[in-house]
């Protein structure tokens, strides 16, 4: 059987960091069997959808490299659902209610007084025909629930949590088309998922609850159910859901520069003891998927993490796929020089700056000006196509006895305008002669 699975965000707002998580994890599981990946847009909700947000979920997913193999979109699906709701009605699984939320929330009081779990009382299946047409007369509309099989207990193993089991008996019969003919999650979704060909449900285990009823709906609409799998959510460092986390876009994150290879590499693995892989490509991190290696503690999602493993990535990059984000004029050997010291793309502009001028360092006491000076005068003679940082530095110790960070440190800092950076060796020969002439002489910086 070919492995379908899907990513089923609504478009009422961005995609955050807990999204992506769940995307990737798809994609992964898809990847790893050669299946396929599809995107299903839950737009059912016209009030708050908004297309903006769906261009920006295709617009991440295309960024992160999550490409899926199909596009569906529930708005336009409403007949296909109409046409299971029918059946569903004609099976008398589907059943018309009309209490108001009010009174739903009085009955759910009276319960918990009395010390019992708040399930629906299923009153509404005592009403006649006589008292629908009553309700009809009045202007009332009915919103409808399933009616779940108290007979049959529900279980899945489930790919992450193991063997689940739930009582029908201890579980409201879910409403699943609200009164104005709008629909609700969960019927929908597991249309959709038969219609589909879903083979694999990997989510949150917040949806824990919806899969015990949806196992069901599956069984009423003649269809195997899926297979099912529920992460552990995602916590931030101080071990709770942040609204820092819970509200992290990849926009943001993209914004701000990290790599979208840095955020599949860590997402990838959160959840689990493997490590974090930064040199590890999309097929690799794939082939190495396994839920049996997710655990059911929370997965911390640490910032700090992600920038580092951002540094690791943009170490490695190659300067054909930075040459159009680096600033005009730098070429793959001033990369390979300031890459080292970068743990964003955007940092270079910064070190391309050091390079091309002008620099501004700290004032030198008169020895370390006398050096400089000797310094320049040997740099003026310079051959500087071949290792001039070499040349200069080894000049200079035999000329001034001087070793370490005495020899070092006040060209850098006369070259750089800064204590620290990328290897001399490599940066020196980009700063142009007559440049690290000037810089180091009594006509650079005081």
């Amino acid at each position: 059987m070919t492995v379908v699975t899907r990513f089923a965000p609504s478009p009422t707002g961005r995609l955050h960091v807990g999204n992506i998580r769940t995307a990737l994890h798809n994609w992964l599981l898809a990847r790893r069997s050669g299946g396929r990946f599809l995107l299903r847009i839950d737009d059912t909700d016209a009030a708050r959808s908004r297309e903006e947000h769906v261009e920006a979920i295709r617009a991440d997913l295309q960024w992160l490299g999550l490409t899926p193999e199909r596009e569906e979109r529930q708005s336009a699906r409403f007949a296909i659902y109409e046409a299971a709701f029918e059946r569903l009605v004609a099976a008398g699984r589907l059943y018309r209610c009309y209490e108001t939320a009010q009174e739903l929330e009085l009955k759910r009081k009276v319960l918990l007084g009395r010390g019992l779990p708040p399930i629906y009382d299923r009153s509404a299946l005592k009403l006649t025909d006589e008292d629908h047409a009553a309700k009809a007369a009045a202007g009332e509309q009915p919103h409808w629930r399933f009616l779940l099989d108290h007979d049959t207990p529900i279980e899945w193993v489930d790919g992450i949590r193991g063997p689940q089991h739930f009582d029908p008996k201890q579980m409201s019969d879910p409403v699943v088309r609200r009164a104005d003919g709008s629909w609700l999650y969960m019927l929908p979704s597991a249309i959709d998922d038969v219609d589909m060909g879903v083979t694999d449900v990997l989510r949150g285990e917040d949806h824990v609850s919806n899969t015990a009823t949806q196992v069901q709906m599956f069984a009423a609409l003649g269809a195997q159910a899926p297979r099912f799998a529920h992460e552990a959510l995602l916590t931030g460092t101080e071990g709770k859901l942040s609204k820092r986390l819970g509200s992290l876009g990849v926009a943001d994150l993209r914004d701000s520069g990290i790599e979208p290879q840095a955020l599949v590499a860590l997402l990838a693995r959160l959840g689990t003891a493997d490590p974090v892989d930064a040199s590890l490509d999309a097929a690799a991190l794939a082939a190495s998927f396994d839920l049996s290696r997710f655990g059911r503690a929370p997965a911390r999602f640490d910032e700090a993490e992600l920038e580092r493993v951002n540094a690791a990535v943009v170490h490695a990059l190659p300067f054909a796929e930075v040459a159009d984000r680096l600033p005009g004029g730098m070429g793959e050997a001033a990369w390979e020089a300031i890459r080292p010291n970068l743990n964003h793309v955007g940092e270079a502009a910064q070190w391309w700056q050091v390079v091309t001028g002008p620099v501004a360092g700290p004032e030198f006491d008169a020895e370390t000006r006398e050096y400089l000076d000797q310094a320049a005068t040997v740099a003026a003679l310079l051959d500087w196509t071949t290792d001039p940082w070499g040349a200069l530095t080894a000049a200079l110790k035999d000329a001034t006895g001087r070793k370490g960070k005495a020899l070092f440190l006040p060209l850098r800092q006369a070259l750089t305008g800064m204590d620290h950076g990328p290897d001399m060796k490599a940066l020196l020969p980009l700063i142009a002669k007559d440049e690290a002439v000037r810089r180091l002489g009594l006509d650079g910086m005081r």
